[in-house]
């Protein structure tokens, strides 16, 4: 394994163990999350163990485990691309196994956790765009990374609080995309990303409309919340494919140094 790819897994193995500790410290214990089975359209089989009690709802995550193996195996244009899409990849192994520990223990504490990583993952495209903009710069990676963990107070402060801090994470996401494309995309790369944000939409949608597309024959075994983390899983490819297209067109370069097109 390359250097940039062991730095890559330990830094998000360390955040995360900071974030888990943190919720286990009650930091976020008076935040208001969802928890029982009820807010999910899925109806829970009682004779399976509670890991897998909504059995569609559960196994689904594993696509977020399959997605992190394959762009870990994939190649990179230079070592900061492959830091970049090495971390980005850690997270999906990540958020996997944290998102089916919300849905198999329905407790606070998963719940937490499974909002609050939520937010970074989004963050990390714009660090990555930030970084073919104007070069690479870790102390920025980390800021933004920084900003994006802090917001999640917000949901101390007001029960819509990470609804909030999400909204504004998926804003800047496509925005700073739609930037970068405009920098140094082309029709592929424009592609990617109309197919992100699609998947980005379907994420959202399905995830709000669980219960009412429930009251549908079609949604009522894979319900909406099913649905909507394939399109989360659909909207971190499309987000590699974008970033990875756009890294190999402009090779990230040292801090301060001009590309082609700035000269």
């Amino acid at each position: 394994m390359e250097p940039e790819s062991r730095r890559a897994l330990c830094h998000v193995a360390l955040a995360s163990c900071l974030c888990a500790a943190a919720v286990h410290m009650g930091v976020f214990a008076g935040v208001v999350v969802q928890v029982g089975h009820e807010h999910y359209a899925e109806v829970p089989v009682a004779s399976l163990p509670a890991f897998l009690s909504m059995p569609c709802n559960s196994l689904v995550n594993l696509a977020y485990v399959c997605l992190g193996l394959h762009w870990l195996r994939r190649d990179a244009s230079s070592p900061a691309a492959r830091y970049l899409k090495d971390a980005f990849a850690a997270m999906a192994l990540v958020y996997g196994p944290v998102q089916w520990l919300r849905i198999g223990t329905q407790a606070h504490p998963a719940a937490v956790l499974d909002q609050w990583f939520t937010l970074p993952i989004f963050a990390w495209p714009v660090a990555w765009c930030l970084s073919l903009d104007s070069g690479w710069k870790p102390w920025r990676l980390l800021a933004v990374e920084f900003v994006s963990l802090f917001s999640y107070s917000l949901a101390l402060l007001h029960p819509q609080g990470f609804e909030v801090a999400l909204g504004a994470h998926i804003v800047a996401a496509v925005g700073q995309a739609l930037r970068t494309q405009g920098r140094h995309g082309n029709t592929s790369t424009a592609a990617w990303l109309a197919l992100g944000v699609l998947s980005c939409l379907g994420f959202v949608v399905f995830k709000l409309w669980d219960r009412e597309l429930a009251q549908c024959r079609l949604f009522q075994r894979l319900t909406g919340h099913f649905w909507s983390k394939l399109c989360d899983v659909l909207q971190f490819h499309f987000a590699f494919l974008f970033l990875t297209s756009v890294s190999h067109g402009q090779s990230l370069r040292p801090e301060g140094k001009p590309t082609a097109r700035q000269r």
